[in-house]
């Protein structure tokens, strides 16, 4: 269990390159700043950032299998997971999908910022982005699953994977689902937060 700022630090250099941790401190700073003007993530959060934003969503590359590239982020608001996962990998293509005008404009910032040549950001609906094949797609705090699964079926494969954290609800919001949905995905114990639970799963959205 990664439980402080420290274990969490050590968490992601292990992932990383210096190249990347650096772009990872990059972030944290314009994150930072950039709270001061919009409410991107709690003010409380940002005291133990590595921990609750940071490796959080690094975390998720545990459950992919190598490049896992186009990736598609739902909701991306103020960055995690997608521009985390961005900041890691820039090789990857990263689409970032986010409504929200001022939003959408931080974080072509922060790709510019930090020389992510493949991140995209769309700033639109996810209704309204064009299809493509993700081998990953990931979503914080987007939508119920039901939802999430109705709006982003069409970007899935039998190959995509599914990284969904989803707090302290995952077990009951997925066990509300239809047996289809049951049957793709699974809970795991989040490393970052002993009450949370990722909904992982890996394959064509059943809807």
């Amino acid at each position: 269990m990664i439980a402080d700022e420290e274990s969490a630090r050590a968490f992601c250099a292990d992932l990383v390159n210096q190249a990347g941790f650096d772009r990872l401190e990059r972030y944290v700073v314009l994150l930072t700043e950039e709270n001061a003007r919009q409410n991107l993530v709690s003010r409380a959060s940002l005291e133990q950032v590595w921990q609750r934003h940071i490796a959080d969503s690094l975390q998720l590359l545990r459950y992919t299998e190598g490049e896992s590239s186009p990736w598609l982020d739902l909701g991306s608001g103020a960055g995690p997971p997608g521009m985390v996962i961005a900041l890691a990998r820039p090789d990857w293509a990263i689409h970032l999908v986010e409504s929200r005008k001022r939003r959408a404009q931080w974080l072509e910032h922060v790709a510019d910022a930090c020389g992510l040549r493949f991140c995209t950001v769309h700033c639109a609906r996810l209704q309204d982005v064009v299809t493509f094949e993700a081998s990953a797609i990931s979503a914080r705090a987007f939508a119920p699953l039901g939802r999430l699964l109705e709006l982003s079926a069409r970007f899935s494969t039998p190959n995509t994977f599914w990284l969904l954290p989803k707090g302290r609800s995952s077990r009951q919001e997925l066990a509300e689902q239809p047996s289809g949905v049951r049957a793709l995905f699974h809970v795991e114990q989040s490393l970052t937060d002993p009450a949370a639970g990722l909904l992982i799963g890996q394959g064509k959205a059943p809807v």
